[in-house]
């Protein structure tokens, strides 16, 4: 069976600074991964790389048994990922509705004939039904993370990347977020990676689990399994002799 995407030595460069060094991994259809590390581990920028933002400097990604290497974002979308970003991105000077719709354009939407009720729907399904009209200015920035989730999904997507969602949230607007995206994963039959640093919430809902650090993948596995993984240890809290000397 042909995994949904394949990640094969990928590696990207700046100048003398390697950003992501040769980073392989394959996710299976309907899995829900999640992609772990220390701030500048890497994590959006093989985001990035996956989605068309930048470019690596070597390496390959296939995604649905096609080569992604040299597509613009427009086109990564439409071969059906999506992704939201850690600072919000609405259209300004729209309402939510309207927001929605423009997504709702995207060719791989093409069977959805009634594209106002189609974005409606996708309000109501992220928790925003009856807010159409709203100014996107005015909204909450948790509504604003639901918005950025209700335009990725009007593209139809295969596979849909989050990246650090609970970011800017309350405690009492992560859970029920992440109770959304776990809903997402198993009634839309979306296979999700995710970037977070929100411990709790990422393992609870995320099957496998990539691990990086300096740009580089250092361990992969279930979270049970991560959390004993002494290199992933290491990367957040330091050797053990480290931290005795400085005791």
């Amino acid at each position: 069976m042909t995994a949904l995407l394949e990640v094969n030595d990928v590696t990207k460069r700046f100048g003398g600074l390697t950003a992501v060094k040769n980073a392989t991994f394959k996710l299976e259809k309907g899995e829900f991964t999640g992609i772990l590390g220390p701030n500048g581990a890497g994590k959006t920028t093989l985001f990035n790389l996956l989605t068309g933002f930048m470019q690596p400097t070597s390496g390959s990604v296939t995604f649905n048994g096609a080569p992604l290497r040299g597509l613009a974002p427009y086109k990564v979308v439409n071969s059906g990922m999506a992704r939201t970003f850690q600072l919000c991105r609405p259209f300004v000077g729209m309402n939510l509705l309207e927001n929605v719709l423009v997504a709702c354009m995207s060719p791989r939407a093409h069977q959805d004939h009634d594209k106002e009720e189609r974005a409606r729907h996708l309000l109501e399904q992220v928790g925003l039904g009856g807010r159409g009209v709203e100014p996107v200015e005015t909204l909450p920035y948790g509504d604003l993370r639901r918005l950025e989730i209700a335009r990725a999904l009007a593209t139809r997507p295969d596979l849909l990347l989050l990246d650090e969602p609970f970011a800017g949230l309350g405690s009492s607007e992560i859970e029920p977020l992440a109770h959304l995206i776990k809903k997402l994963h198993r009634e839309e039959n979306l296979t999700i990676l995710l970037i977070e640093h929100k411990l709790r919430e990422f393992m609870a809902l995320v099957s496998r689990v990539i691990v990086m650090n300096f740009g580089e993948i250092i361990a992969v596995g279930p979270p049970e399994e991560i959390v004993k993984n002494p290199k992933v240890i290491e990367a957040y809290i330091g050797k053990t002799e480290d931290a005795d000397a400085s005791a």
